[in-house]
């Protein structure tokens, strides 16, 4: 079934418990804490939006002292409304660099290895593919001597476009600049309902990735996906030689987030096994 024997790590992205934080239930300096102690994971990936307002040193010294308390690497945080890398005038791109600056500082003081970024960018194809490498890459000379990466997700137009964003990566052409796959962004426009095949798409952007989100919505009683054939796009993971950390990101409504990460997990590590025989 798999094209590639290999293993990978399991590791937990923030915006699966983001009922839990905005609903005051949790408080998300305690994100490594319930990682580990209530999941037994090992990795995580922070959302910059349960932080934005009240960011400083003394909070990102913090967060690392607890994810180091607990045994936990902290891997990226992924940062969102901070502008548009790939906005029309170079100005434009020039400050939403210059916006992102503060989660790079703070995803280097963490020991992340990237921080998680949106190509969201206005014009024609062609031009959304040179505006938005243009502003990867000069985001991407600001994280160099931090040895930081800028990783872009699939999250919504063009972006959810494997075949474009693996362009952009291509007019990038920077070591720092690569992707992060997730399984379930492939809705280009919500209003037409214009999407992208998954399977596809994860498989053009696996040659950049440097990370990989496992994103779950429903699971029958067998543990199954049932929107994403979850076998098949690790397949497709592995077979392009990752070995990296994958990311559970539950997002579904029909289980509660602790028990839609549990099943996420299982899967994943159900798979892992199979892989590791």
């Amino acid at each position: 079934m798999f094209g590639r024997r290999s293993t990978f790590d399991i590791s937990l992205a923030q915006w699966s418990l983001h009922r839990r934080f905005l609903g005051g239930d949790a408080d998300p300096m305690d994100f490594s804490a319930i990682a580990r102690q209530e999941f037994d994971i090992g990795g995580v990936e922070y959302v910059n939006q349960f932080y934005k307002e009240s960011l400083s040193d003394a909070l990102v010294r913090d967060l690392r002292r607890r994810a180091e308390s607990e045994g936990v690497r902290s891997l990226l945080i992924m940062v969102d409304g901070e502008g548009a890398l790939g906005a029309p005038s170079e100005a434009g791109r020039r400050q939403t660099v210059e916006n992102h600056k503060k989660w790079v500082d703070a995803a280097s003081a963490l020991g992340c290895h990237s921080v998680r970024v949106n190509a969201q960018s206005e014009g024609s194809y062609e031009e959304q593919r040179r505006r938005a490498a243009d502003g990867l890459v000069k985001l991407a000379e600001y994280c160099d001597p931090l040895d930081l990466n800028v990783l872009v997700e699939n999250h919504g137009g063009l972006s959810s476009n494997g075949r474009w964003l693996s362009q952009v990566m291509e007019a990038a052409n920077h070591p720092r600049v690569g992707t992060l796959p997730d399984f379930g962004n492939f809705v280009i426009d919500w209003d037409t309902g214009d999407a992208y095949d998954k399977y596809q798409g994860v498989r053009e952007m696996m040659p950049y990735a440097k990370a990989v989100s496992a994103k779950s919505y429903a699971f029958d009683g067998a543990g199954r996906e049932t929107s994403i054939d979850f076998e098949r796009m690790m397949d497709i993971v592995m077979a392009a030689g990752y070995g990296g950390w994958v990311g559970v990101e539950y997002e579904g409504d029909k289980h509660s987030e602790a028990e839609g990460i549990a099943l996420t997990r299982d899967l994943l590590l159900s798979i892992s096994n199979s892989l590791s025989v």
